[in-house]
């Protein structure tokens, strides 16, 4: 049977979760209570719903995966904008100590588990692009593995830090898949720019929590 951490192409919780063999992932990890929850909740039924719509078209598969791949760039876009506008909620990545341990732990698995392409780090969220390595038997490193691992480790760091308890990151985060380079290019300019769109620094590399591969 397959485990929860294992590698799966597809598998859902609350949201989709598609990971296709090889794929480079474009992911955000958000705070625990970052955003209200009646808005994620309505958010994401509305994407249940569209993709549902889609789900009972009679169209060719290659069309239908394209228009479900494009509802949940949507959805992913609108989540991403209500993260940077949100005046409310927790903001502990605005702590060096605490961001600078979140970067550390995302570049400790770097070669590890993942190729990493690009991040950044926000005051209330973080935006990671990778690409998971395949295990020594053949198996890829799982989505769900990945990210246990990076946010359990640094949310017991932070909240000692902090000297805090209770939940650090929301369990959930969200993710797609990246289909092709042109689209990679985009989403790590994306990434890069986050806290310059945010007014946070003048440029991406005046921000200290950024980084791309060379």
């Amino acid at each position: 049977m397959t485990g929860n951490l294992d590698y799966q192409p597809e598998y859902r919780r609350n949201l989709p979760h598609i990971q296709p063999e090889g794929a480079t992932l474009f992911v955000t990890m958000r705070l625990a209570g970052s955003l209200p929850v009646e808005v994620i909740l309505r958010m994401e039924e509305e994407q249940r719903l569209a993709r549902q719509a889609i789900e009972k078209t009679a169209v060719p598969f290659e069309v239908k995966q394209g228009l479900l791949y494009d509802v949940d760039k949507r959805f992913f876009g609108r989540y991403d904008r209500l993260l940077d506008a949100a005046d409310d909620g927790p903001v502990w990545l605005s702590d060096s100590r605490v961001a600078a341990l979140v970067c550390e732990a995302i570049h400790y698995r770097d070669i590890r588990v993942y190729d990493l392409l690009a991040y950044c780090v926000m005051p209330n969220h973080a935006h990671l692009v990778f690409t998971p390595l395949p295990k020594a038997g053949g198996q890829y490193h799982a989505l769900a593995e990945i990210m246990m691992g990076l946010k359990g480790n640094t949310a017991r760091k932070a909240n000692r830090l902090l000297e805090r308890e209770g939940p650090f990151w929301q369990h959930e985060s969200y993710d797609h898949y990246v289909r092709d380079g042109r689209e990679l290019e985009r989403i790590v300019a994306y990434v890069l720019n986050n806290p310059v769109k945010a007014g946070l620094a003048s440029s991406w590399e005046a921000w200290p929590w950024s980084w791309r591969r060379p």
